[in-house]
């Protein structure tokens, strides 16, 4: 229920995920379907970029795979750092998975955080929520390949949806694909398990997730499931998967799609006034994300 989402903390009461039937907030240039252009050409460099970033992950995301990603990452031992240290640190990261925008990641970040504001202006989790997103990329900058850290998830140990990006040609050779405990439509789950059951491809979502829950964030539970899910594009996109879902799942897609207008539409040249912006965020990272975090 939704209620249970917005348990956690008490100015969520005023905030309307139904609002999500708004015009999306349009602040680029570009038209809304002009945004996520996965069409292939060889002779784009950007193009073919993005395509072999997720040909390596859908090759690679297995199960088995994502399980020793869990095993490694999920001990926490990587670094000691505040969220801001993480956020600077986005200076160095351009998303390789992504067509729409070619800036250092923390300038979306911004950007993404101060859309919000401006709709939401009482809803301070949720400018947080929208600053913060993205940090799980940190992993890109200790070691692991973009492929197992950016992009849109999907789960593993089932068959694969038709909504993910390059769906019909970039799985060949995946060996889940012929493992007939994964190959079928619920694969090594049950309908309606729930989509926390599931084992998600590898990546910078259910990184940050576990992070902030293993740091005692206090954001609340809508937010960490904004985190958790926001690139799962063949779900809350797609329409795909629904068959695993419960009813707080369904839920839960009301705060994700809301969230999504900002994450994506949001996109452009204008790069915002970080230095002037940080005396505001920091004292919500001291409200919701205190202290020196491990990674």
């Amino acid at each position: 229920m939704i209620a249970k989402f917005r348990s956690s903390v008490e100015t969520i009461s005023s905030f309307d995920p139904s609002e999500k039937f708004r015009p999306e907030p349009i602040y680029s240039d570009k038209l809304k379907s002009e945004f996520r252009d996965y069409s292939k050409d060889s002779n784009d460099p950007i193009k073919e970029r993005i395509r072999l970033t997720y040909l390596n992950m859908h090759t690679n995301q297995t199960v088995d795979f994502v399980r020793s990603k869990m095993k490694s990452w999920l001990q926490f031992n990587k670094c000691k750092m505040n969220i801001k240290e993480a956020l600077i640190k986005l200076n160095e990261l351009v998303d390789e998975s992504d067509p729409d925008s070619s800036l250092p990641n923390i300038v979306h970040a911004f950007q993404t955080a101060e859309k919000i504001r401006i709709d939401h202006p009482n809803e301070d989790w949720f400018h947080l929520t929208g600053l913060i997103h993205d940090l799980g990329k940190v992993m890109a900058l200790y070691g692991e390949p973009q492929w197992a850290v950016v992009g849109d998830t999907f789960p593993v140990g089932c068959d694969w949806a038709n909504s993910i990006v390059y769906r019909d040609t970039s799985f060949i050779n995946n060996p889940d694909g012929e493992d007939p405990r994964y190959n079928t439509k619920f694969g090594m789950y049950k309908p309606k398990c729930g989509l926390e059951n599931l084992l998600m491809s590898w990546g910078h979502d259910e990184y940050l997730y576990q992070v902030l829950k293993h740091n005692k964030s206090t954001l609340p539970n809508c937010a960490l499931a904004i985190v958790r899910y926001h690139s799962f594009y063949p779900w809350h996109a797609g329409g795909d998967y629904m068959y695993f879902c419960t009813k707080d799942d369904i839920d839960m897609l009301d705060y994700i799609l809301m969230f999504n207008k900002y994450d994506l539409y949001t996109k452009n040249d204008e790069v915002p006034d970080i230095d002037k912006l940080w005396a505001y965020y920091e004292q919500l990272i001291e409200k919701y994300i205190p202290g020196v975090l491990e990674w």
